[in-house]
């Protein structure tokens, strides 16, 4: 009996998954296209959090972080430029957001905490008014709040625990809209969408559902990735209710065939249209084992010299000469394809040359992506 993986046997449960839903996957069109302008800015900033419990930049090492501090209590009337400030509660960090569309003044969103210095942990500290400027330079938003961090760090003198990330972290709603990025979508006799996966035959299909939908030639695809949709004049003065129907509308998107791979965790993820022809495979590692035994070699007692320590080697080499040619039948679906690789009784790492192999071959009809 072929001997079979985790890896695959989970392939296979989610196919018998994907067997019993309907065989046409219809999907909805604000799942598969974005309008073009209507998108979200980056924002950035520079700030301080204190309140730390010890873990925050040590100020000998992080000039910058001294000098903010010293700048913000200038700002409050505190002079301390001559002082040297030896504290151990404030980190330097970056503050990231994404400024949504059509936001108003008075809109928080969430923003992104990350240190900048040499600070050991963030939790249980605060983010201090820290401005958010765009590509522009101008400010949009301001920042301040709790910082929330995910990991956690505890341990003693002689031994320290860290699960997760504890330089970073999150503000959640503290972030605030200063500014507002005018849209005017009044008066637009075309909007574009944007595929999200752009491909000819998917754009083709959102210009066809649009024309039922609309009427003959109210959109057009303009390439692989772009569909112009005219606007009826009854939608001139309001284009959210045009949008809104559009989104509604539902369409079979096209899949490439794609095999996506991982190498650093041994992840492959197969898709349903991917094809291989008959081909013959082989496959078997080298394996090298080194061990180092050393010895002591001490005299005896009275007879003079010295103790030491002779090293001694040990190399082992299994060069797997058990394997034999096994056949890859024609895989003409997703459970013959996962039926064929199991058979070959190769671990996760081992199919990911196989499949490197296959693509060079030409026998693999699919897209080979790396991660």
């Amino acid at each position: 009996m072929p001997r079979r993986h985790p890896l695959l046997l989970s392939c296979l449960a989610l196919l018998g998954l994907l067997m019993a839903a309907p065989a046409i996957a219809q999907v909805r069109l604000k799942d598969v296209v974005s309008i073009e302008g209507v998108r979200g800015n980056q924002l950035v900033g520079y700030g301080l959090v204190i309140g730390l419990q010890g873990t925050g930049d040590q100020l000998r090492n992080n000039p910058f972080t001294q000098q903010s501090l010293a700048a913000m209590l200038e700002r409050m009337g505190v002079n301390v430029a001559d002082a040297r400030v030896q504290t151990k509660n404030t980190a330097a960090v970056i503050v990231t957001a994404t400024l949504p569309p059509f936001a108003r003044q008075g809109t928080t969103l969430d923003v992104q905490v990350s240190s900048l210095g040499d600070a050991r942990s963030l939790n249980g500290g605060t983010l201090i008014v820290t401005p958010l400027l765009g590509a522009d330079g101008e400010v949009y938003a301001v920042a301040q709040g709790s910082v929330v961090v995910g990991g956690f760090q505890a341990g003693g003198q002689a031994q320290t625990i860290t699960s997760g990330v504890t330089t970073q972290g999150r503000v959640p709603g503290g972030g605030m809209v200063e500014r507002e990025v005018p849209v005017d979508m009044r008066n637009v006799e075309s909007i574009r969408l944007s595929l999200r996966s752009p491909d000819f035959t998917t754009a083709v299909r959102v210009e066809e559902a649009l024309n039922r939908r609309f009427g003959a030639g109210s959109a057009t695809a303009l390439d692989l990735a772009t569909v112009e949709m005219r606007v009826p004049p009854m939608f001139q003065q309001r284009l959210p209710g045009l949008v809104a129907q559009m989104e509604a509308l539902t369409i079979q998107p096209e899949v490439p065939a794609r095999v996506v791979v991982d190498e650093r965790t041994g992840t492959i993820i197969v898709g349903a249209q991917v094809r291989i022809d008959p081909v013959a495979i082989t496959h078997g590692n080298l394996v090298i084992r080194v061990t180092e035994s050393p010895i002591v070699s001490q005299p005896n007692p009275l007879a003079g010299g010295e103790t030491v320590v002779v090293p001694r080697t040990n190399v082992e080499v299994d060069d797997q000469r058990g394997r034999r040619l096994a056949t890859l039948p024609r895989a003409n679906t997703l459970r013959d394809l996962v039926d064929g690789l199991n058979a070959l009784g190769l671990a996760p790492r081992d199919l990911i040359s196989v499949l490197v192999a296959l693509k060079a071959s030409g026998a693999l009809h699919a897209d080979l992506h790396f991660m």
